[in-house]
């Protein structure tokens, strides 16, 4: 399968994560992390409007009531785009100063997954992840972590992903879409720096999971079972998390971090930290769950 890679977005972002497809709003959003932002952009004109907040955004997703939920450093906010009012719901980890939230998602339940990653390298297990209700309720779902990742559901809801980008590995969990309960664990792959230590992650339709390898330049896809269906070299060293987005959800975008710079380089990186398109795939993805805030 030959893939097509092209720049999306022009502009640069020195950590570009999370792309969200709002469906209502028929918009792409993403984080710029170390900016403090969220972006949107609208599909049909391109225009890209951002929102400022007082901390770095590791993550975010889509409201039942047109809101964000929003993790801002240790904290979990309600935030209206249209208003630019925000509500504090939870904090996560307050009392730990080395950690801040990182990928979060919304699940089939209705509630806000998000984990924690340590700051200081080298990286420590003291990290976590957590699931967030609409009363603010934060649940501890697994402790002993150093930088939580990887979140995203089966299309039928009934089994839950989740990485550790340092040691490098994927598990997944039986999942009770209704009420968010966790069954049993199984390893799903483990990678290396080689092959692409797994960062953001997202599933198609027919069930494949396609994982961002930070460490290797590389777009993982792998099969139900865990076999390696594609590793898509990537035109920059560093993605952070695919998307499916579009009307029809057949368009794969790719985040990426912006490289230090390298004053002995022949050529000046002009691509990372930017947004790509993928094209050439043949999948399509699956619809955003939202944030029940009753």
């Amino acid at each position: 399968m030959t893939h097509t890679i092209t720049r999306f977005v022009d502009t640069t972002y020195q950590l570009a994560e999370c792309p969200t497809w709002d469906d209502r709003k028929n918009r792409l959003l993403w984080t710029d992390i170390q900016g403090r932002t969220i972006q949107s952009m609208d599909w049909a004109s391109r225009e890209i409007t951002k929102w400022q907040f007082d901390n770095e955004v590791g993550s975010f997703g889509l409201t039942d009531d047109d809101r964000l939920v929003v993790a801002v450093w240790d904290k979990i906010i309600l935030f209206d785009p249209e208003s630019g009012a925000s509500e504090v719901l939870a904090e996560v980890e307050a009392d730990q100063p080395r950690t801040r939230l990182n990928d979060g998602k919304v699940g089939p339940d209705g509630a806000f997954w998000v984990g924690t990653m340590d700051t200081v390298s080298p990286r420590e297990p003291i990290a976590g992840l957590y699931r967030i209700d609409a009363s603010g309720e934060v649940s501890e779902i697994r402790d002993e972590l150093q930088c939580s990742n990887g979140l995203a559901w089966t299309p039928d809801g009934t089994y839950m992903y989740h990485a550790d980008s340092s040691p490098g590995w994927i598990e997944y969990y039986t999942f009770e879409p209704e009420t968010g309960t966790l069954g049993s664990k199984m390893l799903y792959a483990q990678q290396t720096n080689e092959s692409g230590r797994p960062d953001g992650a997202t599933v198609d339709s027919d069930a494949n999971y396609w994982s961002a390898g930070v460490s290797a330049g590389l777009l993982n896809c792998f099969a139900p079972d865990g076999e390696l269906l594609h590793a898509i070299r990537m035109p920059i060293d560093k993605p952070t998390m695919p998307c499916f987005c579009g009307p029809d959800l057949d368009h794969l975008i790719v985040t990426s971090i912006k490289q230090p710079s390298d004053p002995t380089a022949v050529e000046r990186d002009t691509m990372s930290g930017g947004l790509f398109l993928v094209e050439g795939h043949g999948r399509t993805g699956l619809k955003t769950y939202r944030f029940k805030t009753a």
